[in-house]
């Protein structure tokens, strides 16, 4: 009888929580959001506009692409104290990690009150429907801080065999063919030959001989420094590993004996940054690799600068020049090694959307975010609305994307560029059954999945990854928060600094190894085989 009592308070108690918050009344709501760098913001985004009319709210965005981590980290420091507070963080790359850091400290609040069929009445037919999604966004101490995205999008889709996520192979690296056609060069297959290809862009100044641009514009690689789909990691192949993001806690190495690693301390990732070290001192690599933004990139490459890059797809990155483009292969090192490390993806992530406690009205804003998860409504967020990625509708009621060659006509951009433009980031679940219910996968995402399948995976030895949705104990979420940022500042600063000045000197190795050991790397290591462990057993 105690036992029924005190259920029947447990229940009281949520929906009175509910309907305190709801009696709050509020309407407007801040919210500070991610977003692509080449959108132009959210105020008159059409799909977001409806829904909120729908919701019956009105968000005032504070969007942010460059200097997004330092904007977030100051504004949720003093949230707490602002006249101004947020109310909701919207895809700013919240970690589980970081979730269980807010939302034990109160700084976020439980959902789980709120995904109900009152609330949340499409979230939660999800959840039922995928159960795995569930236990993805549910943090060890039984709570949910953040909203789940995910894209089911795989090789499966496109009728292959194995089913690998778009998102396995994040860099694609490409060269301008047309300058290695002009100057009678062959294709390069080594990272030596990559090297003698690039001399001769320069030494040529292609911008200028062939694009007719000023002279001395010839940039023969450009990339970023680290960074998920347009760093240098992924010439790293040659050395037998590619460590995608400079977010080295997240980029582990998983073994055919589910062995998890750091490649930062390795053999092979001494002799990179040893051997790019001569490239960047002749000029080869962008001088401004470490500090420029994507737009920087973009321009670069779309004026008809740069010779070797790497991005999502050409067509993006090139712009009016991506014709005179083909991707590079995987480019065998010094010593013949070459391997691809795909990185995890499909998984569910929560950490696209979470609410602050400074919130009067979780429910109302829950509410807008409901709509986010319905099929044509998520469809036009992560791709732009009907009638302008959207073109038509076939016998089965499915909608058709626009092709390249209508995007450039009506917008005069491609249509990844198009899709970049209208796309708003954030908790979009894109759910494998969308593509049978509501749209066809674009014609781009499709030759993209080809391409991993037929193409990049030929150069992949080992298929194993770390998940993203393990889930972390207080505990090791603590010794986590103590040594991850150090540990990480570490890793980009000898990285950035080796490139930059060459080296190490054995001396030097040794002492830089000693130091990430101080920095709590095998601390770290123990901690992400355990939970990879765990996974495996719950798995």
């Amino acid at each position: 009888m105690k036992k029924l009592l005190s259920l029947a308070l447990v229940a009281m108690m949520i929906l009175s929580v509910v309907s305190f918050a709801s009696a709050e009344g509020q309407t407007e709501f801040n919210v500070l959001s991610g977003i692509s760098a080449l959108s132009g913001g959210y105020d008159n985004n059409p799909v977001l506009n409806t829904m909120m009319e729908q919701a019956g709210i009105k968000i005032v965005w504070d969007t942010w692409s460059d200097s997004l981590g330092e904007v977030v980290g100051t504004r949720i420091s003093g949230n707490a104290a602002s006249k101004n507070p947020i109310d909701a963080f919207q895809a700013v790359g919240f970690s589980n990690f970081d979730l269980m850091r807010y939302g034990s400290a109160g700084t976020f609040i439980d959902l789980t009150p709120y995904i109900t069929p009152e609330v949340m009445p499409n979230l939660t037919a999800i959840l039922e429907k995928h159960p795995e999604i569930k236990a993805a966004i549910t943090m060890s101490d039984g709570k949910i801080y953040g909203l789940p995205a995910g894209e089911q999008m795989g090789t499966a889709g496109i009728g292959r065999e194995k089913d690998y996520s778009i998102f396995a192979v994040p860099q694609f690296s490409m060269i301008n063919k047309a300058w290695l056609d002009d100057l009678g060069l062959a294709m390069p297959t080594t990272l030596d030959e990559l090297h003698d290809v690039l001399k001769a862009f320069k030494d040529n100044d292609m911008s200028a001989k062939y694009y007719g641009n000023a002279a001395g514009t010839t940039i023969p690689m450009s990339t970023g420094f680290d960074q998920w789909c347009w760093g240098q990691n992924v010439f790293y192949a040659g050395f037998g590993f590619t460590n995608w993001p400079n977010d080295v806690c997240m980029d582990l190495v998983v073994d055919k004996d589910n062995k998890v690693n750091f490649v930062s301390d390795d053999d092979g990732y001494r002799a990179a940054v040893t051997y790019f070290h001569d490239w960047y001192a002749e000029g080869l690599m962008d001088l401004e690799m470490f500090s420029q933004d994507t737009n920087q990139l973009i321009s670069k490459c779309q004026n008809g600068y740069v010779g070797v890059s790497t991005w999502w797809e050409i067509n993006e990155i090139m712009g009016p020049h991506a014709a005179d483009y083909v991707y590079l292969p995987i480019l065998n090192g010094p010593d013949g090694t070459s391997n691809v490390t795909l990185r995890t993806g499909g998984a569910t992530n929560a950490g696209q959307l979470s609410i602050t406690a400074q919130c009067k009205d979780p429910a109302a804003l829950l509410r807008f975010y409901d709509l986010w998860y319905n099929g044509e409504n998520t469809m036009q967020l992560q791709y732009g609305p009907i009638g302008v990625y959207f073109t038509e509708q076939d016998e089965k009621g499915m909608w058709k994307s626009i092709t390249d060659e209508e995007s450039r006509a009506k917008y005069n951009k491609s249509a990844g560029e198009l899709k970049a433009q209208s796309e708003v980031q954030g908790p979009k679940l894109i759910l494998s059954e969308y593509y049978n219910e509501y749209f066809y996968m674009e014609d781009r995402a499709m030759e993209r999945l080809a391409d991993i399948y037929d193409y990049w995976m030929q150069f992949v030895k080992d298929d194993s990854v770390y998940p993203l949705d393990c889930v972390f104990t207080e505990a090791e979420l603590d010794d986590i928060d103590y040594y991850r940022g150090d540990f990480e500042r570490a890793v980009a600063e000898y990285e950035a600094k080796w490139i930059k000045e060459g080296g190490p000197t054995d001396e030097e190795w040794n002492a830089y190894k000693a130091f990430l050991d101080r920095c709590g790397m095998s601390t770290l290591l123990d901690i992400y085989q355990s939970v990879y462990d765990r996974y495996l057993a719950a798995k």
